[in-house]
């Protein structure tokens, strides 16, 4: 029986089209393929980070950007289907960074920027805090760079409606994967 392709392998597709275009994603958090330091990591549930969200900068968007996405999804989560840790739409073109702890509770977005509710039905942002035990999750933090000025308001309320709306309306994205997991005791 063949498995169907995961949203976060689209992702990751979606990225590396966005690689070649020059369209790319940094953080002072964590690197491509490094491990996310506790600060980003949640505070609840047995988790003790301080759940700030990342600083970030994206440059190279292409001709015609009108607005971005952020997205952090861990792919590993409930077997694979997946967990949404953070979604702001919305951000203005002119906007190319986000300060640490922006999507956080009590932290400032730019004005015109929203934040969507995650799967842990939390507004904001929610670091990562897999099961003890598990393997490292694998965290894609992408920003997309659309073609819209505002995401459809039905994009945030569902996570079918915010993959299509993205994949309708993303000229390029870029994306960076962070690790995390919480070894048996």
């Amino acid at each position: 029986m063949k498995r169907p392709v995961s949203f976060a392998l689209a992702l990751m597709a979606l990225a590396g089209t966005a690689r070649a275009s020059g369209f790319s994603l940094r953080s002072g958090a964590f690197r491509d393929g490094g491990t996310i330091a506790a600060a980003q990591v949640f505070n609840r549930f047995g988790c003790t980070g301080d759940d700030v969200s990342p600083a970030l900068a994206w440059s190279g968007a292409p001709a015609g950007t009108r607005s971005y996405a952020v997205t952090l999804f861990d792919s590993d989560a409930r077997q694979g289907k997946g967990y949404w840790h953070w979604i702001v739409a919305d951000i203005p073109a002119r906007v190319t960074s986000l300060p640490a702890g922006s999507g956080s509770r009590g932290g400032a977005l730019p004005r015109g920027a929203v934040q969507g509710i995650g799967s842990g039905s939390i507004h904001g942002y929610q670091g990562p805090c897999p099961p003890v035990g598990d393997p490292p999750h694998h965290y894609h933090l992408t920003v997309y760079a659309l073609r819209v000025n505002r995401l459809p308001a039905a994009a945030l309320a569902s996570y079918g409606a915010l993959r299509r709306a993205l994949a309708r309306d993303a000229l390029a994205s870029a994306t960076i994967t962070g690790l995390y997991g919480r070894p048996a005791r």
